[in-house]
């Protein structure tokens, strides 16, 4: 067994169960294009246990086939990918940290992905302490937009277990001019967890950015927020663009 027999195994898999009215179902929430082979989730879940089922499957198996997987435009292949290394969670080291920080380069160009990968992966990463925020610090920069976002959604799991978000809000802070609507979204989601849990400290990192952050940033942080609450992050006619 190789990686591209088990790439090709999954291949023909998606191939053979192709299901157009469900692609046509889930492209409308994809703005960059969603190019799948329309399985459902029970298809999925019982073609991974198959193949987990397989003779001489190791982890190190599934890191080298998650790097043809997440090459692949279908959908479900970066999916499979993603669901495959979280099963090994147990046995995780730095090189699995590695090799899932290297599918942003080859092949990460959605938001549903990021978000599995943050919430599913990155989640345990951090709470099996492989990594912390100087880890993941040139994320904040990365070229791919999605990577840039995951460097902030990784955090809200971990954010909700720490007392002190000072740091959390020092690691952001750089992000909060990023030009990108997938970051924007990223980081408004962030804080509107920390301002649940926190939201004296929250609306004081907010004020500081009210003039000069993208307006969609405060649309996703404020909007658990009373409407005298939102108007106090309002922008004033002389911070307008």
């Amino acid at each position: 067994m190789t990686p591209i027999d088990i790439f090709n195994n999954l291949q023909k898999f998606g191939q053979e169960n192709a299901n157009p009215a469900t692609v046509e179902k889930y492209s409308r929430y994809f703005k960059e294009g969603y190019d799948g082979f329309g399985l459902c989730h029970e298809q999925v879940d019982t073609r991974l246990k198959e193949i987990l089922a397989m003779p001489a499957i190791t982890q190190e198996l599934i890191l080298e086939t998650s790097l043809l997987l997440v090459r692949s435009p279908k959908y479900e292949m970066t999916a499979f990918a993603i669901r495959l290394v979280q099963n090994y969670h147990t046995t995780w080291s730095i090189a699995t940290f590695k090799t899932v920080e290297s599918w942003f380069a080859i092949g990460i160009t959605n938001w549903a992905h990021t978000d599995f990968i943050c919430g599913e992966l990155m989640n345990l990463f951090f709470k099996k302490k492989l990594i912390d925020l100087e880890t993941i610090s040139s994320w904040r920069t990365a070229k791919n937009k999605f990577q840039r976002r995951a460097a902030v959604v990784s955090l809200i799991k971990p954010m909700k277990l720490s007392a002190d978000y000072n740091r959390y809000f020092e690691f952001i802070e750089p992000m909060m001019r990023d030009p990108e609507r997938e970051v924007h979204q990223g980081l408004g989601w962030f804080l509107r967890e920390t301002w649940k849990k926190q939201p004296g400290v929250t609306e004081a990192f907010l004020l500081k950015f009210k003039e000069t952050s993208p307006r969609l940033i405060f649309q996703y942080a404020c909007e658990k927020m009373t409407p005298e609450g939102k108007e106090r992050f309002r922008r004033s006619k002389r911070g307008n663009e």
